[in-house]
């Protein structure tokens, strides 16, 4: 079918510009704030100023972190040593690690000499986008996906490391791709492992929405027995994209961001959430509406001077489960946020 032109108005042309100044402002929001003699003093009088907004709207700021904080569309792994890396959209698939989870220091990039692999579909430029990172039979998988500017010619792409240092990783090759003759968009994606061992890919934005494949759990790449392309979250063709599946108790979470990011500090992202017993669904929210039918709890939105809060992660850590997400400042500058996950008493996740 035609791709239709509204979804890319979100993220095609203005999306790797939007991040990239987002991200530029972030690094001189940081770097400023680390030259000022009462640098964390102000922050903490920001924040608690911050703070008194949240508590109106009902949802806890951004947990405290310094250091390297500019990001956009992170995810997050704990290495088996304890160190975190977390991963994000931008030129070349910028890493950043920290030892405690709140001071962060850049670690340059996954493919320090480019992707030339990626060409066909990025035309050439070095933006890589939305990727997925974790720990898997002793190495770790990075997906993560490629595109250009005003087109549904995307692909998603796999890269595997032993350490997950910049410039130890080694391309496996293209794990789906999409384009004008197809209802998806083959970028955001996710892995998720379920409770049988087998791997399946989350992916998609905008379109018809939120898509599965079958993985081969040997190379990290496309079944090929199970060809089928699953739809498990719908918005008729509206905002919803960057999925992430999390398994707790006996629940499948399928996490999602609706309505739009990109904008700076009028970015209306939100993070949504819905349930099944099934990693495969039928996911429904907590009023027993279908995602695929454009259900969704919502579990984070923009509050205060905190905007668009979005292309959200979940990490089970040594504490308890902890979300990982980006959001804009009143700057426009995009920054990680990171606060605690919790289940109330009918396993609904929310963040505190």
């Amino acid at each position: 079918m035609t791709a239709p032109l509204v979804p890319h108005a979100r993220r095609r042309p203005w999306r790797a510009l939007a991040i990239a100044l987002a991200v530029a402002l972030a690094a001189v929001s940081s770097a400023a704030l680390a030259t000022r003699s009462a640098g964390a003093g102000e922050q903490v009088r920001l924040a608690g100023a911050a703070a008194g907004k949240a508590l109106a709207a009902g949802y806890p700021n951004p947990g405290y972190v310094t250091g390297s904080t500019g990001a956009h569309d992170p995810s997050v792994v704990r290495a088996p040593g304890g160190t975190y890396i977390v991963v994000t959209t931008g030129d070349d698939i910028p890493i950043k690690t920290s030892t405690d989870r709140t001071a962060w220091r850049n670690a340059g990039v996954a493919f320090p000499g480019g992707a030339p692999w990626t060409s066909a579909y990025t035309n050439g430029g070095r933006s890589l986008w939305a990727p997925d990172i974790s720990y898997h039979n002793g190495q770790f998988y990075l997906y993560y996906s490629a595109s250009t500017f005003g087109s549904q010619h995307s692909a998603i792409f796999l890269a595997t490391s032993p350490t997950g240092a910049s410039g130890t990783w080694t391309h496996r090759g293209m794990v789906i791709d999409s384009s004008s003759s197809v209802d998806y968009n083959a970028i955001d994606p996710n892995l998720v492992v379920d409770g049988s061992g087998q791997w399946w890919l989350t992916f998609g934005s905008f379109w018809s929405g939120i898509k599965m494949i079958r993985l081969d759990a040997g190379s990290g790449l496309r079944s090929s027995s199970d060809r089928s392309v699953r739809s498990i979250a719908s918005r008729g063709g509206g905002p919803i994209e960057a999925p992430f599946i999390y398994r707790h108790g006996g629940y499948y979470y399928l996490f999602v961001s609706f309505d739009y990011c990109c904008r700076g500090a009028a970015s209306t992202y939100r993070v949504m959430v819905g349930r099944s017993a099934s990693v495969t669904g039928p996911y429904v929210d907590r009023n027993g509406v279908p995602m695929n039918s454009g259900g969704g709890t919502e579990v984070l939105a923009g509050h205060g001077s905190i905007h668009g809060p979005g292309h959200q992660a979940v990490l089970g850590d040594v504490d308890g489960d902890v979300l990982f997400y980006h959001y804009y400042a009143d700057s426009g500058a995009s920054f990680l946020g990171i606060n605690l996950l919790g289940w109330d008493g009918s396993a609904w996740p929310y963040v505190y």
